[in-house]
């Protein structure tokens, strides 16, 4: 298996890039590489289909995110797996041709099926679920292709007829060079299509609204921000065509006890100043259950440990982080009579040794130190 370029290298930017140098880079590299401008030329196509999926991934925010932090295994996790061929290309960035020359390529031109839009869920999970991973069932509301019709929106036994003004093709079109300009008809809107006998239960609309619940698997170690691609789940396309993808958008609650940064969990553990200068094993919760952790002599305020490995596992190679244990040293609020007595016994012996170290200060060879001071 062929391992993919780093997508700045493609686009030849840096990582640091903003959207508008991206955009340019890959104008140029889409002149340069289009495919009628290259015909027969394999190298050219794949150069055409490696930075259209480069500019894809850098142009969107989220993607770019989990990309330069996961690179592409992180893709994996939001469904993300590149272009099929030229027409997935041109359907996507149809638009963006037209930004970059003024004009669509003629690999656009006929009455093609279109796809339907794109849907977003705003999913929240718990700390636990965003962990581990989890099967939910969700509901929302969306548009599907209308039964009677199948879509189409045509009367039963009918079916939609070809365009009388663009004969079918969807666009009005003119030679420029190597590229053919079109504009979409004004009489079908650029389908293609007129619908003489409409559907009655839909209206020709070809789809209608419906609550529907859909299963949705959730990774392990996912976190807030992440995105999850349902490939067509979203709403179908106009007259039969193809739905969108319904792309779940992940929010995760944060945790009473655990922190998280990256695949690592951080928590703060509270000790008592006895166990901290006398040494102890204690229990810390971890997200597979309670752990011994051992406490040395004289620890301080703030120091911290680890458990290898029991972190929140990678959405890129499945390893686990590491949970941080950052102890809190307490002092005691409510004494009794002899617990006072005893701190008190204890805190003249400590008195003892300050007083004897700040006297060593003070004595060098036996002499009194020059503090600078005129009596």
């Amino acid at each position: 298996m062929t391992s993919k370029r780093d997508y700045y290298e493609v686009l030849r930017v840096e990582r640091h890039a903003s959207s508008a140098e991206i955009k340019s880079a890959y104008r140029k590299l889409a002149l340069q590489y289009h495919p009628d401008r290259n015909p027969g030329n394999k190298e050219a196509e794949d150069n055409f289909k490696e930075a259209a999926e480069a500019y894809e991934v850098l142009r969107d925010g989220e993607k770019r995110k989990i990309y330069d932090q996961f690179g592409h295994q992180g893709l994996e996790g939001t469904g993300f797996s590149g272009f099929g061929g030229f027409e997935d290309i041109f359907s996507s960035f149809g638009d963006i041709f037209e930004d970059f020359f003024g004009f669509r390529s003629s690999r656009r031109s006929g009455a093609r099926v279109q796809r339907g839009a794109d849907l977003r869920y705003d999913l929240r999970l718990d700390f636990m679920q965003a962990a581990f991973g989890t099967d939910t069932d969700i509901e929302l509301t969306k548009l599907e292709a209308c039964q009677e019709c199948q879509g189409s929106g045509c009367a039963p036994g009918t079916q939609p007829e070809p365009c009388s003004a663009c004969r079918g093709t969807g666009q009005v079109s003119r030679s420029q060079g190597f590229f053919t300009v079109r504009t979409a008809c004004p009489r079908c809107q650029g389908t293609g299509q007129q619908i003489s006998s409409p559907c009655e239960e839909c209206g020709g609309a070809g789809k209608h609204k419906v609550r529907k619940k859909v299963s949705v698997k959730i990774p392990a170690g996912v976190d807030s921000g992440s995105r999850l691609r349902l490939p067509g789940e979203g709403e179908p396309g106009p007259y039969g065509g193809p739905p969108g993808d319904l792309y779940v958008f992940i929010d995760v609650a944060e945790h009473e006890f655990f922190r998280r940064e990256n695949t690592d969990i951080i928590c703060r553990v509270p000790i008592s100043f006895v166990q901290a200068a006398l040494g102890d094993t204690i229990k810390v919760p971890t997200l597979n259950g309670e752990k011994s952790l051992q406490i040395p002599k004289g620890t301080q305020f703030g120091d911290v440990f680890r458990f290898q490995g029991e972190g929140i596992p990678s959405l890129r190679n499945g390893k686990r982080g590491n949970q941080i244990v950052q102890v809190i040293i307490e002092t005691p609020t409510r004494l009794t009579k002899k617990q006072e007595a005893l701190l008190r016994d204890f805190g003249r012996l400590e008195s003892k040794k300050i007083s004897s170290r700040i006297k060593g200060m003070f004595k060098g060879d036996g002499r009194q130190a020059d503090t600078g001071v005129t009596m």
